[in-house]
């Protein structure tokens, strides 16, 4: 099994924190053994409940008797809602953010595309971790998981890290004209989370006559496609929230261009497993 941690995050003895990769798991859906951490259509629920088992065994959140932690998942509706937990829900909550002053508890998200971002305030105990797809970051949830840490923890920004684990990257997530317009509608910075990227099309470039517009040259997009940098937006999130940049960690793993180590909702166009981004405190 391979569990991803964030260098700095990792030199905190009291933290439990880590990313899943693909690797290292019992399930068969996905090919032989994945780690797939979530309750999918294609996979069995006894596969994933022996994946999570094995998965929080290798994290070490585990209690003095050999039991799991609480693991606090989310129905995440893709939004900048946050919850605070003190103990294991008698309900699954929905939203994309979850943070806690509480040890013994195993607080996670899923992705297979979007990045898990993990908060931790080493003065107060206190963590938090992510969801952040595009809809989250243009909501601000990272933004403002840090802003409840501070209202409910009275975290300091300033002496606060983070680590966004791996997720998809520029080089691969392609995004509409759209998309980019509410960007720039919510960031004065939005010009900068974008690269518009040539793509040849083999088709395009033999029969060139098939795909003449009544635009004047130069002014069409065909090929050109916006490349929305998520990780360049959510870290510029934290950065505004006030947490030094020396004090970010970025994977600069894409899960689109490592399917056989990540899983990616893209590269396998929707069937795919999830990993995991994970954060608790030792007791």
């Amino acid at each position: 099994m391979e569990i991803l941690r964030g260098e700095k995050l990792a030199r905190l003895g009291w933290l439990v924190h880590g990313f899943s990769t693909k690797r290292g798991g019992f399930s068969r859906a996905y090919g032989g053994g994945a780690l797939n951490l979530g309750f999918t259509k294609q996979d069995a629920r006894a596969a994933v409940e022996r994946n999570r088992a094995a998965f929080l065994k290798a994290l070490g959140a585990v209690d003095k008797r050999g039991r799991s932690w609480p693991l606090v998942t989310l129905r995440q509706v893709h939004s900048a809602t946050i919850h605070y937990v003190e103990r294991e829900p008698k309900e699954r909550l929905a939203g994309d953010g979850l943070i806690t002053d509480q040890p013994g508890l195993l607080l996670a998200v899923q992705t297979a595309d979007c990045l898990p971002v993990v908060v931790v305030d080493p003065k107060h105990r206190a963590v938090g971790v992510f969801h952040a797809g595009w809809r989250g970051a243009l909501a601000r949830i990272v933004e403002k998981g840090v802003g409840e840490m501070r209202r409910r923890f009275a975290s300091d920004p300033r002496r606060m890290q983070a680590a966004i684990g791996p997720g998809i990257h520029q080089c691969c997530y392609e995004v509409s004209e759209e998309l980019r317009d509410q960007f720039e509608s919510q960031f004065a910075y939005a010009g900068e989370l974008f690269e518009t990227i040539f793509e040849s099309d083999e088709v395009r470039e033999r029969y060139p006559l098939l795909f003449m517009t009544a635009r004047a040259p130069g002014h069409h997009d065909l090929g050109r496609k916006p490349h929305l940098d998520l990780v360049e937006a959510n870290r510029r999130q934290l950065l505004d929230a006030g947490l030094p940049a020396g004090n970010i960690e970025v994977s600069p793993l894409c899960t689109a261009c490592e399917p056989e180590r990540f899983f990616s909702y893209r590269a396998t166009k929707g069937e795919t497993g999830r990993l995991m981004g994970v954060v608790g405190i030792r007791g």
